[in-house]
């Protein structure tokens, strides 16, 4: 299930919760070994020095009882010296002692009788070595025996002029049960001052990513919505991080740099706009020109007063400059049309009723119309939605080869979503794929007549109201051109 599984996958926000999560529990963990190990030195510090103790006081009752006995101080009495003391020095420090001779052999023990082997085992070897070659005359052996640890001191018995007499075992079992009951203690209280911790620190976690992360989230939906095309706002807020708010100074540079290169490349769009306009306008111009030059010197190098179809002459010539001059005015008033766009007369009108009032002025019976509804009323120019309609319902015919036989234009209104939706398909050749992104370019045409300034000037209208141009075409099976304006009551 984690095969593939990286970090990097999960967001900033959930990789901090996870992170203070995962740093608690760890501390949990570790606090609670430190605790185990503490306690566990403690116990081993009380045994030892609980042990120093009691052999310190039974030494020195010891020594008591050496100093006040009538039996010469040798090896040999110390049986009869402790017959009865050795008991009573048991129940006094509540501890088993045993005295062994100088080589080991156990000589007087405040066990019961029967529980004393017969011949009881003498002091290993290494033992009587490590407490002859001490610097105190003393060692303790520490043995676990099934899982108890057992600690048994050995020290040297000496009498009144310091010479040894025996060696005196004291045996401790070390008793953990306080300890051990203190450590679950310990740890149920911990494991629930952690568990309410934990809670805590989930939700502090989470509300702590989540207000680290707010800024980068600002920032991230700053720079998705930051375009080329459009006023790009800068971010106002202050960050409580320095990286954050460098990151934030950086983006503002961003925007600003960003619309300083917006600024030059309008600048740069609009005078290469005007230079193809100004190469159009000429284009267009010496069109007409031509032809009227060629009228004029044709008469001049023609012209006989006497020339009794002189009348008739005139009247050609004059009618064929009258039609170039037509021409260039027809230039001129488009041109106009497209640079300077007449103020909108708004007025509340059913848009369904005035399309279909516009395809009216059309002859072709291959036009169709529907609608999904007789009655779609918004506020729009009367004059510019009849001049949308017209322009691309022409330009469907157009696109249909005379040669077809089967021509069909269909237009058709439509309500979606607060929108009027407007659409004209025909069944024509289509555009073809090279000439698709040039399709709403001020010169752009693929017709042998027009100035191809149809289709900008509408969607120049069209982007006046807020609203949408988009075209979906298929070579050598037509166009639809969809119109998309918003219904405004």
């Amino acid at each position: 299930m984690l095969n593939g599984f990286k970090m990097s996958m999960l967001s900033l926000r959930i990789r901090i919760f996870l992170s203070m999560i995962i740093l608690i529990v760890i501390a949990s963990v570790l606090m609670a070994s430190i605790s185990i190990i503490q306690f566990k030195n403690e116990a081993k510090e009380y045994h030892q020095e609980r042990l120093d103790r009691k052999e310190n006081a039974i030494k020195e009752h010891i020594n008591y009882v050496l100093s006040t006995t009538t039996y010469p101080l040798t090896q040999a009495n110390l049986p009869l010296i402790f017959k009865d003391k050795i008991h009573e020095l048991a129940d006094i420090h509540n501890l088993d002692i045993n005295i062994y001779s100088l080589n080991g052999k156990l000589l007087k023990s405040s066990k019961a009788t029967f529980s004393v082997d017969k011949v009881a085992p003498p002091i290993p070897k290494y033992i009587i070595n490590l407490v002859e070659s001490s610097v105190e005359k003393r060692y303790v052996d520490i043995k676990n025996v099934n899982g108890i640890k057992n600690r048994s001191s050995y020290s040297q018995i000496k009498d009144d002029k310091f010479k040894p007499l025996g060696i005196l075992n004291i045996p401790y079992v070390e008793d953990d049960g306080f300890y051990e009951n203190e450590l679950q203690q310990f740890l149920l209280r911990l494991s629930q001052v952690y568990s309410f911790m934990l809670i805590v620190a989930f939700a502090l976690a989470y509300f702590l990513s989540t207000y680290i992360t707010k800024s980068l989230k600002t920032i991230s939906d700053k720079i998705n919505e930051t375009s080329l095309n459009q006023k790009n706002e800068k971010i106002v807020i202050e960050a409580n991080s320095k990286e954050i708010n460098l990151l934030i100074k950086a983006y503002n540079g961003m925007v600003d740099k960003l619309e300083e290169s917006a600024a030059k490349l309008a600048q740069s769009e609009r005078e290469q706009a005007w230079r193809e306009m100004a190469k159009q306008v000429a284009h267009e111009i010496k069109n007409p020109l031509t032809p009227m030059r060629l009228t004029v010197q044709s008469f001049q190098r023609k012209f006989d007063p006497n020339d009794p179809e002189l009348k008739q002459k005139l009247n050609d010539y004059s009618k064929t400059l009258i039609q170039q001059i037509d021409t260039m005015t027809a230039v001129a008033s488009a041109f106009s049309n497209f640079a300077s766009m007449p103020a909108q007369q708004n007025e509340t009108l059913n848009v369904v009723q005035v399309v279909e009032l516009a395809l009216d002025i059309f002859n072709e019976e291959f036009i169709t119309f529907e609608s999904n509804n007789s009655y779609i009323v918004t506020k729009l120019d009367r004059t510019q939605l009849i001049r949308i309609i017209t322009n691309l319902v022409k330009n469907a015919i157009q696109s249909i080869p005379d040669e077809q036989e089967e021509k069909q234009v269909l237009v058709s209104v439509n309500e979606v979503e607060n929108n009027v939706i407007i659409s004209v398909k025909d069944n024509g050749s289509g555009i073809e794929p090279e000439h698709i992104e040039h399709v709403f370019e001020p010169k752009f045409t693929t017709k042998t007549s027009g100035m191809g300034l149809g289709l900008g000037i509408i969607k120049n209208i069209i982007e006046n109201y807020k609203g949408t141009i988009t075209f979906e075409t298929e070579l050598g099976k037509g166009s639809t051109f969809i119109v998309s304006l918003p219904i405004v009551k």
